[in-house]
């Protein structure tokens, strides 16, 4: 159920601050989102999906991964932000690391899509951040899609061969293989599959 209140009561602020229930809310241009905990399987898989990025991109690249950290525009913390599932940082863009959110575009964006979540509605602001891709994985089936910034807006990159997708950005490819999992490998190096 998706519900509007024209004004939010402290009272409801201050408990969700004191429960922790606020850690996933988000700020869109100056409107709260109060977004529920992801459940158990979406946290499940993007644990898998975060240790896999650690060990196989991260630590050879000297790159970081970050789980449930705030994203704003350059000037926009803390009035217009996100909050995805993963972000993927080269070397060349932890200057946007303000501690407590990512001030500018992290290399890739990946958002695990669970039913009735804010997925999709959340692009218009990672283009206009400039986010170069997106990663969007079905939290169920695990079917991925790739979507990469070109002149300002997403497109939705087309399987290859074997149906695999390549991001150009980090050298990691995925795809999807029954029944519900994702294949993810360095795309130089089946054995980190």
């Amino acid at each position: 159920m998706k519900g509007v209140m024209l004004e939010v009561p402290q009272f409801v602020l201050d408990w969700r601050t004191q429960t922790g229930a606020d850690q996933f809310d988000e700020m869109w241009e100056g409107v709260l989102h109060m977004v529920p905990a992801p459940n158990v399987y979406h946290q499940d898989f993007q644990w898998e999906l975060e240790t896999w990025l650690r060990l196989h991109w991260a630590r050879p690249r000297k790159g970081k991964v970050y789980h449930h950290v705030n994203v704003s525009s350059v000037g926009g913390w803390p009035h217009n932000y996100r909050i995805p599932d993963l972000v993927l940082l080269t070397p060349a863009r932890f200057d946007i690391d303000r501690t407590d959110y990512l001030e500018g575009p992290p290399d890739v964006v990946v958002e695990i899509r669970s039913p009735g979540d804010e997925t999709v509605e959340k692009m218009p602001f990672y283009a206009g951040l400039g986010v170069p891709e997106v990663w969007i994985i079905d939290r169920d089936t695990k079917a991925p899609e790739l979507h990469v910034l070109k002149q300002g807006s997403y497109e939705n990159q087309p399987a290859a061969e074997g149906g695999w997708l390549s991001s150009d950005g980090t050298g990691i490819r995925f795809r999807a293989e029954a029944p519900d999992k994702l294949a993810i490998e360095i795309a130089s190096d089946a054995s980190t599959r």
